[in-house]
């Protein structure tokens, strides 16, 4: 071997020959060193007791290689192929002169008082300050008027849609409730889980692996699976639960996976795709055309999944389904579908939107049964809630038995968590079951939004265009829209939550109000005559004074450009056609003998009609 590239080698094995240059590694060599390599790895020297003059007191190799034999890496091995090794131990520490022996009995000294005396950090510095922390991160959501407030609302079962504040006594009108049918005080669905409770008791018991995979559960599981037409289904203990755990475990499985996410999609899918470590882009709110431009960047065997909802809950917006499904198709990508304010609120049977758009051969077909080229048989997966319009609590996911299995074998969001108690999934089961059956809910919830938004837009009221049965009211500023809120509660007994970021971004705060089957029409009236003396107290825009500014989330806008972003059918007002409202209505007074509908009024308010 060259001595040259010798030298190098072992100036790279070793920390303190690294340390020293080249050239001097040459002098060393030539004090007496003859060959390096030969036969062996590493030859002794020709030259006995050279003497080295870095290491004093080491002879009896070339100095070099007397300076390689002290190093603890190459050392070993050196003294191994000494024909003196017999008479000398190959374990021989290093001199005491060595620099590198010295650095090294440094290092072991102080390692070994590290081990033999405590930390002295708790008694000599200052710990953090976690509350000064606390404290901060809250002054900053005071300042920018985005702290929430929680007020004290007791929904009353009896007097749907009514509740009480902090004082019993103090009864108001809820308008911005999710129980948007009602049925968490239906009684079918009350009964079932009183029957259920007494059975089976409060708590689940277990996870779903370990004493918590009752009948019920079962149950509940087939009723979903039926309602939107797949294979199967799996319940979670929220829908946020659902989508967190689904997307995260599916898109972290699928190798080099991309997701495509709608920007103004629900927090729990964003933190889904997060926790997946899968690449992702989001493409601007129901714009094909930029979704499409993102799909082409990708070979169509690349997995990708598009990410998107039916209803969007702030803004009452649809979700382009049909197109989605063909542009994945197109690209070799799976959708994956958020129907959670849309279930038991559209379609003839309950299932959402997607089930809405073949509204007839829906109708037709039996419940469960696939309705092949539909557009809800398109979708590949599909999330839901158990928490809005069927009244109870919990999340789901539906889609081919196959998917759902593996989210049951391997998503640690439900294998690690304990199961729904079985009186809810009693009560979730009737529920489902009622509203597969029942119209009526539906029909006088979109009859009463319909003539809501009529009356707030004769009032001026600025109401974010949508075809949905979400009537979000713009205001465009936070602590105007909070001062809203409050002045509604405090002087007209009416409750309506203000929306502020980062549910919604800023300079888009609004009132979101959502009518229920509840709702009549002196209630209505009191609404908008309450929403107009407080747009009045506040001096706050009307649609009139947002179109002046060139219009906001599609208030004040071209009915051409909001219809670019609301979705569904261009040129079509309501998700709910004028001829489906009316089958809705006459089937559903014939299954009741021919009575009509109405809501039931509640006692208070019949009173407070009476004295008005």
């Amino acid at each position: 071997m060259d001595p040259t590239k010798a030298m190098s080698v072992l100036s790279k094995a070793c920390p303190y020959l690294a340390r020293t240059g080249l050239t001097a590694l040459q002098g060393l060599a030539a004090t007496g060193v003859q060959s390096l390599g030969g036969s062996r790895g590493v030859s002794t020297s020709a030259v006995e007791q050279a003497r080295c003059s870095v290491c004093p007191g080491h002879t009896g190799q070339s100095a070099l290689l007397a300076k390689a034999s002290q190093c603890p890496v190459v050392g070993p091995s050196i003294r191994a192929n000494e024909p003196s090794k017999a008479s000398q131990p190959a374990s021989q520490a290093p001199p005491a002169a060595c620099p590198y022996a010295k650095c090294v009995k440094d290092k072991a000294d102080a390692q070994a008082a590290s081990a033999s005396q405590p930390a002295t950090h708790a008694s000599h510095e200052a710990a953090f300050d976690y509350e000064g922390l606390y404290q901060a991160k809250l002054a900053k959501k005071h300042e920018d008027k985005s702290y929430r407030y929680f007020n004290n609302i007791n929904r009353l079962a009896t007097r749907y849609p009514q509740a009480h504040t902090a004082q019993p006594s103090n009864v108001v009108t809820v308008w911005c409730s999710n129980d948007y049918l009602g049925q968490s005080k239906n009684p079918a669905v009350v009964d079932s889980m009183k029957a259920a409770l007494d059975t089976y008791g409060a708590g689940a018991g277990g996870t779903r692996n370990i004493a918590g995979n009752s009948a019920l559960h079962l149950r509940l599981e087939t009723e979903l699976a039926n309602l939107h037409r797949k294979e199967a289904a799996l319940v979670f203990s929220s829908c946020f639960v659902a989508n967190d755990a689904t997307l995260s475990t599916l898109c972290g499985a699928l190798p080099g996976c991309v997701i495509f996410s709608d920007k103004m999609n629900h927090a729990s899918m964003i933190q889904g795709i997060r926790h997946s470590g899968a690449r992702k882009h989001v493409f601007n709110h129901n714009d094909l055309d930029h979704l499409e431009q993102l799909l082409a960047q990708y070979p169509r065997a690349t997995p990708k999944l598009i990410a998107f909802e039916s209803v969007y809950s702030m803004s009452g917006t649809v979700g382009r389904i049909p197109e989605i499904c063909a542009l994945a198709r197109k690209y070799g990508a799976i959708t994956f579908l958020d129907e959670v304010h849309a279930v038991g609120m559209y379609g003839p049977h309950g299932a959402g939107v997607a089930e809405h758009y073949d509204y007839d051969a829906s109708l037709r077909a039996p419940v469960g049964q696939r309705i092949p080229g539909s557009v809800l048989d398109q979708v590949d997966i599909i999330t839901g809630t158990l928490g809005k319009a069927f009244g109870i609590v919990g999340g789901y996911i539906a889609a081919s038995s196959s998917l759902v299995d593996m989210i049951r074998s391997y998503a640690p969001g439900f294998i690690f968590t304990t199961s729904l108690p079985p009186p809810i999934a009693a009560g979730a089961v009737a529920s489902i079951q009622y509203l597969s059956e029942s119209q009526r809910e539906r029909y006088l919830q979109q009859a009463h939004t319909r003539e809501v938004k009529t009356d707030l837009a004769a009032a001026g009221i600025p109401v974010v265009p949508n075809p949905s049965h979400i009537v979000p009211v713009l205001v465009g500023d936070a602590e105007s829209a909070k001062a809203a809120s409050d002045m509604l509660l405090a002087r007209h007994s009416i409750y309506v939550q203000s929306i502020n970021y980062p549910t919604v971004p800023v300079g888009e705060e609004r009132l979101r109000i959502t009518p229920s089957p509840g709702h009549d029409s002196f209630m209505r009236a009191r609404l908008v005559a309450a929403l107009d003396s407080v747009w009045s107290s506040l001096g706050l825009k009307r649609t009139v004074d947002w179109e002046r500014l060139g219009g906001r989330c599609g208030v004040g806008e071209s009915r051409e450009h909001s219809e670019l972003h609301v979705g569904w059918k261009r040129g079509v007002d309501h998700v709910w056609e004028d001829a489906q409202l009316k089958q809705a209505h006459d089937y559903e007074r014939a299954r009741k003998g021919g009575v009509a509908i109405s809501p039931v009024i509640p006692e208070t308010v019949q009173m407070i009609s009476a004295t008005a």
